[in-house]
């Protein structure tokens, strides 16, 4: 056993340690020239990165330009407009606007007599009368912004003495057109807005286009804000802007140098100082605009902000004079970062290493299944060697004995020498039927048994193989059961190599069963041709070993082989035969209930 596993070891070694060679050379070569090719990779990538460097700088620095010649082409709300309109900011400050201060004016309407007449009325509750009086002072008050306090103070009362309809009305009647559009109360605020806001949905169009009128309407940025959060932000276009503005000047952020991107004091916002202007961007806006400078390079852009260092690529570069502290770097597009040259040479090494293990292992297979071969075949002598000795050894030990008992008679007697001279004879024939099994299955094993198939009929195989059975077989202990299906088509086969099988599958019959023996031969068309059926009422096989019971020299049950005789060869021989003959055997068995054996020739 260990000389059997000796030589699979050194064949196992043997490709191992080539493979593992194999592989470490192929790691090796594959990471020399990745490294290589990342090197040369880099190499062009920073000069991509000095070019986008320089094309950053010359962007910012064109952005602040048209920022600062923009801011004065207008008035600050317009300019407003315009720069967030046209992409060049995400919002903007220009000089006063947006601002959180309003411009607040005298109220000069304390000290006159209709006025105090009106709030009088108010204060106590005649809201119709105040209406009223209210009314008049619009009717006779030159002033735009102290008549629009008049008509507001109008709608108050009419909507506290419940009359929601004529108050809105009276707003659609002096703030929806006409001169009372343009007045302010004494905080700066647009009144005409305020007044159109609680008109709702009647005066909803109207109002959004006044919130949006960038150009012609004089409203503070804050009450701006208020009525686009009022009315709904999604529906202006600058209120992100406006609000981003507000938080800007909340903040009390100091301008930073001029032309430079720097930080605003709030998170996610930075500032572009540019004369009287200061673009606020978020940082994805100054990711997605860097990176459109990107095009014509063959690369992946990252943007990183000052202090980030996660998603850097393989090169990297500082953003300039215009983007302090910012890095961009460039990265491989797609997923094999090396050029079509570096491609090539790893697939050559790749291909070149799974050949030479390929090869290795080719080899060690064909070593070893020719020490297989050899294995089994040197066991195979083994066995027949040490069966042929056993099994001759016993009928030659049993003549021996018999002829030397003979010899010892000084007087020989008649019964007893013809008794022991039937027993010889018998034990002849058992030795002449072994050796008979070891020349077929040595002609079978070296494929030297030639075969001649030439049309047979079956009833004849079936008359020779029962009688060489009878003669090995005292006539009282069995008498065979014979059936054969009439007018049966001869077979092309080997009628000697046939009549074998039956004797074989007959001779188990006999051996494996003990006692009153009943054994049957049938033989019947079928589908596949011919078939011979050999029924025994023996020991039976167990499922498990019916699969094994044509192995050479494998015997079910050893003890009744030992009082029978036989060398495990008989089923080995049939199913040989039966192969050559393009045929199949078959066997059902259990157990104590016997067995029957069906060979099919076509």
């Amino acid at each position: 056993m260990t000389g059997r596993w000796v030589v699979p070891l050194a064949l196992l070694v043997g490709v191992l340690a080539p493979t593992a060679c194999v592989l470490w050379f192929l790691n090796v070569a594959v990471t020399n020239q990745r490294e290589a090719s990342k090197r040369k990779l880099a190499d062009a990538y920073r000069g991509q990165l000095v070019l986008l460097r320089d094309r950053a700088d010359a962007f910012w620095e064109k952005r602040a330009a048209d920022l600062e010649r923009m801011a004065q082409e207008g008035t600050p709300p317009v300019v407003f407009h315009r720069i967030v309109t046209e992409g060049l900011a995400d919002a903007v400050i220009v000089r006063d606007y947006p601002s959180l201060s309003m411009a607040a004016t005298t109220d000069s309407t304390g000290e006159r007599g209709d006025w105090l007449v009106a709030r009088s009325l108010e204060a106590q509750g005649a809201y119709k009368p105040a209406a009223d009086a209210y009314r008049d002072i619009v009717r006779s008050e030159p002033d735009v912004s102290i008549g629009a306090r008049a008509a507001q103070g109008e709608v108050r009362c009419l909507m506290r003495a419940g009359e929601q309809a004529s108050a809105r009305r009276v707003i659609g009647q002096y703030f929806a057109r006409g001169r009372l559009m343009g007045g302010i109360d004494p905080q700066g605020r647009l009144i005409a807005a305020d007044e159109l806001l609680l008109a709702g949905a009647t005066q909803a169009e109207l109002l959004r286009a006044l919130v949006m009128d960038y150009a012609n309407v004089s409203m503070p940025s804050g009450q701006r804000l208020f009525l686009m959060e009022q009315i709904g932000p999604d529906v202006f276009p600058t209120h992100n802007a406006e609000r981003m503005a507000a938080r800007f000047l909340e903040s009390g952020r100091a301008r930073g140098g001029e032309g430079r991107l720097e930080p605003s004091g709030m998170v996610d916002m930075w500032q572009l100082a540019a004369g009287p202007a200061i673009g606020l961007y978020h940082t994805a806006t100054l990711v997605a605009a860097t990176r459109g400078l990107a095009s014509g390079l063959d690369a992946r852009v990252a943007v990183l902000p000052p202090g980030a260092s996660s998603g850097l690529g393989m090169e990297s570069t500082e953003g300039g004079a215009r983007m302090p502290g910012w890095r961009i770097s460039l990265s491989p597009t797609g997923n094999q970062p090396f050029d079509e040259t570096g491609r090539r040479q790893i697939t050559s090494l790749v291909w070149l290493g799974f050949l030479a293990i390929a090869a290795v292992a080719i080899t060690a297979v064909v070593a070893g299944q020719a020490f297989r071969r050899h294995w089994q075949r040197a066991r195979l002598k083994t066995d027949l060697v040490a069966a042929v000795s056993h099994e001759l050894k016993t009928p030659l030990s049993s003549m021996r004995a018999l002829v030397d008992s003979l010899l010892d008679d000084a007087e020989p007697d008649t019964r007893k020498t013809r008794d022991y001279l039937e027993l010889i004879a018998r034990e002849n024939l058992r030795l002449s039927r072994l050796i008979e099994n070891f020349l077929t299955f040595s002609r079978l094993e070296r494929r030297r048994q030639k075969f001649e198939f030439r049309p047979v009929e079956p009833e004849s195989i079936v008359e020779a193989s029962l009688e060489a059975a009878r003669e090995r077989w005292p006539a009282a202990e069995v008498r065979p059961e014979v059936s054969v299906e009439p007018d049966l088509p001869p077979v092309r086969a080997d009628r000697e190599a046939l009549v074998t099988v039956l004797l074989n599958l007959l001779d188990n019959a006999y051996k494996y069963t003990p006692g009153e023996k009943r054994i049957a031969m049938r033989v019947r068309r079928a589908r596949e041709g011919v078939v011979f059926e050999v029924q025994d009422n023996g020991v039976g096989i167990a499922p498990r070993e019916q699969e094994r019971i044509f192995r050479r020299f494998y015997q079910v049950d050893r003890r009744l082989s030992r009082e029978t005789g036989g060398c495990g060869l008989g089923l080995s021989i049939v199913e040989f035969i039966v192969r050559e003959h393009g045929g199949r055997v078959l066997v059902d068995s259990r157990p104590g209930a016997g067995s029957t054996f069906s060979v099919a020739i076509p």
